[in-house]
């Protein structure tokens, strides 16, 4: 009996390697319809002059070009509890040091990328040049680890805004912000060593939205707190007329107290 269920258990983990549920033996590449889909908008942004350029869209995705320095890119998020997940990469795209520019699924063939339950790794046909890649975001908040350090700029989808405490934060410190003339603000920094870039922006609207309802409640303050005290100068009034409140001490014995004459 003991002899059966061992081997029964080792041909169910012999079931789970071979079917690539544990990841030693899965397909860890990436579908080349995934790698090869058409990036959004006017493209990517290949010749601005910084090491990353990224731009957040209004559909919550971002379109992020790096230089590598080397040969290889790895692409995750942070889970919160120490762990890693791979990013959800698409539309990839690859550019030489010349400026000759293949999609992902040529990349894959001429280098590799490949996907496993914590990564993302690019491996580019020769070292140096930009990848290019589509990912999702964050409603109002783009945060990704520093997968190359050097000098960033993040530009935010119009009528957006970083410049208000509270609403807006940017991380790490010592970013430039400017405005362009299609009313996108750019985060800028020279140097970026932290182990995260973070933009945290808001819609110009939120801020008259906010002061509406600032206004609302702030109304509604004031007209409770003006009920609250007629209340209790009623009550206090209604208590004197009942000669509840009368101090004793001032009672001369010859009169009744208020509201009892």
């Amino acid at each position: 009996m003991r002899r059966r269920r061992v081997l029964a258990l080792l041909a169910l983990v012999g079931m789970l390697l071979l079917s690539g549920c544990l990841g030693f033996f899965g397909d860890d590449s990436v579908p080349a319809e995934r790698l090869d889909q058409e990036p959004a908008g006017d493209g990517y942004a290949w010749n601005e002059s910084v090491d990353v350029h990224v731009t957040v869209r209004a559909d919550s995705t971002f379109q992020g070009v790096y230089r590598v320095n080397g040969s290889e890119l790895v692409l995750y998020r942070n889970d919160g509890l120490g762990g890693r997940n791979p990013l959800d990469v698409r539309a990839v795209r690859y550019r030489y040091p010349n400026g000759t520019v293949i999609d992902g699924s040529t990349l894959a063939e001429r280098g590799s990328v490949r996907e496993t339950r914590d990564e993302v790794t690019i491996r580019t046909p020769v070292a140096g040049g930009q990848v290019a890649f589509t990912a999702e975001s964050t409603p109002k908040r783009f945060v990704v680890p520093t997968y190359v350090e050097g000098s960033y700029e993040v530009v935010l989808p119009p009528d957006r805004d970083v410049s208000v405490p509270v609403f807006g934060r940017v991380s790490p410190g010592g970013a430039e912000t400017r405005t362009d003339a299609q009313d996108r603000v750019h985060v800028t920094w020279d140097e970026v060593a932290t182990d995260t870039v973070l933009v945290q922006f808001y819609l110009e609207r939120d801020l008259s939205l906010f002061g509406g309802l600032l206004a609302v409640f702030g109304a509604l303050a004031i007209v409770g707190v003006a009920y609250y005290r007629r209340q209790i100068r009623e009550l206090r009034e209604t208590r004197e007329e009942m000669g509840l409140d009368v101090d004793v001490g001032d009672d001369d014995g010859r009169d009744p107290p208020p509201g009892r004459r």
